[in-house]
């Protein structure tokens, strides 16, 4: 097996066979859907490969829960997508959204027979919450703020008993590329030592960069490392400046941030600053709950607002997993106000893909938070990731099982294959695309042999800091470029790596590097990217800025 980039081999370098049907790269929600469909269903060859252990994914950490409509009038499927569309703040794909309201109900019934436990009332009956942007109660979930943790023990006991191999604590350092198709990964064991792990498809599903911030729900896994890879390749990525800030994290040292579900704002907590004054409807779609914080904040000359949660009745019944994590920290949410501020919670854009979650280069896919599948926009819709993964993973199965290998111009792939003048299933014209001519693409990571292993973290630090300061919640031409400055410093003369720690680093400037270079692009607010320079939302960005080698 041969690729078409330099440095890719490496003299310990070895092969683990291309006899798999699908190579699963994370093992989030995406991730593992896909790969219990393949192995389960289609009796397909399935490998996992992830860089931690199974369980260890971001997956876990979501507490809200899953927004589906599974009940009767008055929710509907037309309500849950106009819902959608609305907090997207005009880039939603229409297609992709449709197909994620229509086909995720299923999803989560099918997720119910693999053994998962949602909250149910007294009479059986699946219990909904409410929050911000939807209309109305359709979020079902687990533990009270458990629901990402209850998904993935039943998807990996599913994967445990299905997949032909898992290779944990295994690092993809780059994609496997020959004849215009990908055939596999680079991959480092945790010895060092590095192996190609061949496959027919291979599946992005890595997740996002949460580590980009300072501040983050996002455990430390999220390093963007599927996106990055992707853009090393010269693989099609769009939508990286909208990073959604969740409102309201624990203002607390611990890492990740502690998240203060947004089902507490839809049973009835209130946001306050710091007087103890309400400054904003608290069932608002997250970015501008986070801007309108973020502004009082900046006013106030503070680092928190307030979530007061003592109005609500049997906290800990209702919110078992949360009443015991603040119980840790000393915090009674019945008599104290809780300190919040916002912090970088999901990334809306990623590898580009088609209503089948297939990219630009065949035999590549992407699901969930490293894929722009044309769902979330310029802002993703509280609850909704956990159903991306589901249904998307699922399709990408389907269609490789039904012999697919190209991308077609449909979902976000329109922005970058379709014609000028295509249209949607409504008739209205689709969402075009622009590239971002200004960036670079990186060079693919190499392995190095005899250098002594470098400390990361001090240079992940002043990432972090200069992420948060200058390309965080509000944005400005030079914050972004002064950002930009620091991160192509950094990643001078890191074209080696030795540890995990330092390819996490390298897969986050690279991640950086696009984010930086759409939002600099995009002269607007949009959704869930703001700036000073450019307060007003501006029709003719109306598109998604492709970042593309």
């Amino acid at each position: 097996m041969s690729t078409d980039h330099p440095g890719s081999r490496e003299d310990d370098e070895s092969r683990l066979g291309t006899d798999l049907d699908l190579l699963v790269i994370g093992s989030g929600v995406a991730g593992l859907s896909a790969a219990v469909r393949a192995a389960d269903t289609h009796a397909m060859r399935v490998g996992v490969l992830t860089k931690g252990d199974l369980e260890q994914t971001a997956t876990r950490w979501a507490q809200g829960g899953v927004a589906a409509v599974l009940a009767a009038d008055p929710d509907s499927t037309d309500l849950h997508l106009a819902d959608t569309l609305a907090a997207g703040a005009g880039l939603c794909d229409i297609d992709a959204v449709r197909v994620l309201v229509d086909e995720g109900p299923e999803r989560v019934n099918a997720l119910i027979a693999l053994g998962a436990m949602f909250d149910r009332d007294e009479q059986g009956h699946l219990e909904l919450a409410r929050e911000g942007g939807h209309s109305l109660a359709r979020i079902v979930h687990a533990g009270g703020t458990a629901t990402g943790a209850e998904i993935e023990r039943a998807l990996v006991a599913a994967v445990k008993r299905t997949a032909t191999v898992i290779h944990e604590r295994a690092f993809a350092l780059d994609l496997v590329v020959s004849g215009g198709r990908c055939r596999g990964v680079r991959s480092m064991n945790a010895d060092g030592t590095v192996v190609e792990v061949g496959a027919r498809n291979v599946l992005l599903a890595t997740g996002g960069a949460g580590q980009l911030f300072a501040v983050t729900t996002n455990p430390i896994e999220s390093t963007g490392d599927g996106i990055a890879m992707a853009l090393r390749s010269g693989i099609a990525v769009a939508d990286t400046e909208f990073v959604q800030f969740h409102p309201t994290a624990l203002h607390h040292p611990r890492a990740p941030r502690p998240l203060l579900s947004e089902a507490l704002r839809g049973h009835g907590a209130l946001l306050r600053d710091v007087n103890g004054e309400r400054f904003v409807d608290e069932l608002l779609p997250r970015d501008e709950v986070s801007r309108a914080m973020t502004r009082r904040m900046l006013d106030l000359e503070v680092e928190h607002c307030l979530l007061d949660a003592t109005g609500l009745e049997h906290f800990a019944q209702r919110f078992p997993t949360l009443a015991h994590d603040l119980a840790e920290l000393n915090i009674d949410p019945t008599v104290d106000l809780l300190p919040i501020a916002p912090a970088a919670h999901y990334l809306c854009g990623g590898v580009l893909t088609d209503l089948d979650g297939c990219a630009s280069l065949d035999g590549l896919w992407a699901a969930g938070e490293a894929a722009c599948s044309g769902v979330h926009g310029a802002n993703r819709l509280a609850s909704n990731s956990l159903l991306e993964g589901m249904v998307f993973g699922f399709r990408v199965v389907e269609s490789i099982e039904r012999g697919k290998t190209t991308a077609e111009p449909s979902g976000a792939m329109k922005a970058l294959i379709a014609s000028a003048a295509a249209e949607d299933s409504l008739g209205m014209p689709v969402i075009g695309g622009r590239r971002v001519d200004a960036w670079r693409p990186p060079a693919p990571v190499a392995v190095a042999k005899s250098t002594a292993p470098g400390d990361a973290r001090d240079d992940l630090s002043s990432l972090q800091q200069a992420m948060t300061a200058g390309a965080g919640v509000l944005r400005s031409a030079e914050s972004l470029a002064e950002t930009a400055e620091l991160v192509a410093a950094l990643r001078a003369g890191r074209d080696r790596v030795l540890t995990n720690p330092e390819a996490e680093l390298v897969n986050l400037l690279d991640t950086a590097s696009a984010l930086l270079a759409a939002a600099t692009a995009r002269q607007e607010s949009r959704g869930a990217h703001t700036r000073f320079d450019f307060p007003d939302t501006e029709p003719s960005f109306r598109c998604r800025l492709i970042l593309q080698g």
